[in-house]
């Protein structure tokens, strides 16, 4: 882990998972020992590059840590859409296979019908892995990534595929949403962003020594005024002094305006 400057401790949860994929890879490298896998993977940069991939984990769920969600919904959201801003820009970060992206179209989607026009919503949707992002464009989820889906929004939202065991978000629910992969250790893929959503990912599964230098970046990313958002059970290490973190929603940050 270290090799990748990865937390072991961070994995915790799904570390069989994971073992799975690394062991896949390993015996298609025809690495019979751990040693030969470090060596072959300190000689090539794409089976190093594979192996990343392996260890990136699409676990989500829509609506996922509901208390986020109610104070996106009746604090951040509403502060930005008050700023007058013509469009409100969003970066999802480490954004897997799509669920939270689409939860945030949704909540804007409920918005717009109880408050009437809105500001233009563009999302930039990120991740490393290509097969996450596949999947997040397809935008099709089993049951078990909708339990927190009221049934209102079940019905209105989503398709449900011919198995009735799938369900697939509506297409206008896709619009203005970009697609990209992207690693945040690399920097930002741009630049005043209103929200910033890095959660359950780079403070879970990395060193500190990683995480210090792509928060640095993360942060000039957003706009004056704008939110960072974590995971519920994530910390920063020593939040910036440009953020203060809102009384209602410990794991979110406002940057001075």
């Amino acid at each position: 882990m270290e090799f990748l400057g990865l937390s072991w401790q961070g994995y915790r949860k799904v570390r069989k998972g994971v073992k799975k994929r690394v062991c896949r890879h390993m015996q298609s490298l025809g690495c019979r020992s751990m040693r030969e896998y470090l060596e072959q993977l300190e000689r090539s940069a794409k089976d190093k590059s594979q192996c990343e991939l392996a260890m990136t984990v699409p676990i989500s769920r829509f609506f996922r840590d509901q208390r986020l969600w109610e104070t996106l919904e009746n604090l951040i959201l509403p502060e930005l859409i008050a700023a007058g801003m013509g469009r409100v820009r969003v970066w999802s970060a480490g954004c897997a296979c799509g669920e939270e992206v689409y939860s945030l179209k949704i909540l804007w989607d409920q918005m717009s019908r109880s408050t009437g026009t809105l500001p233009v919503l563009d999302i930039t949707a990120t991740d490393q892995n290509p097969l996450h992002l596949e999947r997040a464009e397809a935008a099709v989820y089993s049951t078990s990534s909708l339990r927190e889906v009221p049934e209102e929004i079940k019905s209105t939202c989503f398709e449900v595929e011919p198995c009735g065991k799938r369900f697939k978000v509506k297409p206008d629910l896709s619009a203005r949403i970009v697609w990209r992969r992207h690693d945040f250790l690399s920097g930002p893929p741009g630049s005043g962003f209103n929200l910033v959503l890095v959660r359950n990912n780079l403070l879970t599964y990395y060193q500190k020594a990683r995480i210090g230098p792509a928060l640095v970046d993360i942060v000039k990313a957003i706009a004056a005024g704008g939110y960072l958002v974590v995971g519920s059970r994530e910390k920063l290490p020593c939040p910036p002094s440009a953020l203060q973190a809102c009384a209602s929603l410990p794991l979110a940050f406002r940057k001075a305006a």
